[in-house]
């Protein structure tokens, strides 16, 4: 992933300016303040936002010429699971993930990952009755199901309690491919490989977690 020169503006406000940077890691935690960047960053990794000025590369394609192909490739998993999970029932939510699969081998995919990611004997129960864990991890299963090859959370553990952020942050972080966090957590951030640090809309730090998450409790004091 690159990005250089990056400016974002939303009504003469600018929200990204100038940042240049590439990210290679494995595992990369985005972290900052409130209002710092860090979202508009990783929405820009998978095309949901484009940038005023600059250019990004994301697995060889520009996300703004060929949105469908990157949004096919790069998972994007938001903070508030409701925002991506559109169907009434997990089954049903998974499947529409699967819609090019036959209905046969559609209905078998289904049962399998409900039962990898602890929801088996919930496929058929409404959504709404799902604790905030459950939904969480329905929403990373119908991303995770159409095996992109980048995965980008914005938050993902943000609305969680301690013990089902910690098992949102161990699957995220043990998945085979290339993943983006956008955190708070600063214990998330530091099991990951690299960090970067947003302030003012400007990387402003980048590399080993320790040292980075150092500097961002020194600017923030």
């Amino acid at each position: 992933m690159a990005f250089e020169d990056v400016s974002y503006v939303v009504d003469d406000a600018p929200i990204l300016r100038g940042v240049t940077t590439r990210l290679t890691a494995s595992r990369t935690a985005v972290i900052g303040a409130n209002g710092s960047g860090k979202s508009t960053f990783a929405r820009m990794i998978n095309g949901l936002r484009q940038p005023t000025s600059g250019s990004v590369r994301v697995l060889g394609l520009d996300p703004a010429a060929d949105a469908a192909r990157v949004r096919s490739r790069v998972g994007f998993v938001f903070t508030n699971p409701e925002a991506q999970i559109l169907m009434p029932t997990p089954a049903e939510d998974l499947a529409l993930s699967l819609g090019s699969l036959p209905r046969a081998m559609r209905t078998l995919r289904v049962a399998r990952i409900l039962e990898q990611y602890g929801l088996a004997g919930r496929g058929d129960q409404p959504v709404s009755e799902l604790s905030g864990g459950q939904r969480q991890l329905l929403a990373l299963a119908a991303v995770l199901c159409t095996d992109p090859r980048l995965v980008v959370a914005d938050e993902p553990t943000t609305l969680l309690d301690l013990r089902n952020a910690r098992r949102i942050a161990d699957l995220l972080l043990t998945l085979p491919v290339p993943v983006v966090i956008v955190t708070h957590d600063l214990e998330l951030a530091g099991r990951c490989d690299a960090a970067v640090l947003f302030d003012g809309g400007r990387v402003v730090e980048m590399g080993e977690p320790p040292a980075v998450i150092e500097t961002y409790r020194r600017i923030s004091a």
